[in-house]
């Protein structure tokens, strides 16, 4: 399936607009549901050295994962970049970054970076700006929506139960989504300097893990 880059709903929304607020939601579920966060959460737990530097979620809104890493590992340096603003009740270790990614990943000192549904708002030339960025971390855990018909036939059996942002953003961000081989030669993570492993759930995802080799 060719992969189409197209605007989704709540990226031209404010943040208060009710169908963020809804999308948000939904989202949440969604993350759940296809296990996310756990696999991220896992993953991070598997390189303390790494951890111990800090981890930079890219694209992080709500903060959610953050937040669980707060609970869990309570003395890491934990920053959130999100053009958004910093949602109410996360905790105080978290550092909320409301730059562009690129500024934020420019003054990043390394350690795990982390990308949930994140990447795949970028066309491929876009993502091609991340290499640079990618050689300071040891570890880089990404999530995206795993691109087949498949993946968008099983998404059609949720949309009775979320909102009309989600409906549209939903499709659009599979139709956007990515194949294994896509992510590591788009964001120059080769084979000869990075221990690679993807992998794809049943449920639509997509997941590579880098850490150096």
């Amino acid at each position: 399936m060719l992969r189409v880059v197209e605007p989704e709903i709540i990226d031209q929304l404010p943040p208060d607009h009710p169908d963020v607020i809804r999308s948000r939601r939904d989202l949440k579920v969604i993350n759940f549901l296809m296990g996310n966060e756990r696999w991220i959460t896992r993953k991070i737990a598997e390189f303390p050295s790494a951890r111990n530097k800090g981890v930079l979620e890219i694209g992080a809104g709500e903060g959610t994962l953050l937040d669980r890493l707060a609970k869990k590992y309570p003395d890491i340096p934990l920053t959130a970049c999100d053009l958004a603003p910093r949602p109410p009740g996360l905790q105080g270790q978290i550092k909320w970054d409301q730059r562009d990614v690129f500024e934020s990943l420019s003054s990043s000192p390394g350690g795990i970076l982390a990308a949930n549904l994140f990447l795949h708002h970028f066309e491929y030339e876009e993502l091609e700006r991340f290499r640079p960025h990618m050689e300071k971390f040891d570890v880089i855990c990404i999530n995206e929506p795993y691109r087949t018909q498949q993946t968008l036939m099983d998404a059609k059996f949720m949309l009775p139960f979320v909102g009309r942002a989600t409906k549209h953003d939903m499709i659009v961000s599979i139709k956007a989504g990515f194949l294994p081989g896509e992510l590591p030669e788009r964001l120059g993570l080769d084979s000869s300097r990075w221990k690679l492993s993807e992998e794809t759930s049943w449920r639509g995802g997509l997941r590579v893990l880098a850490c150096r080799a």
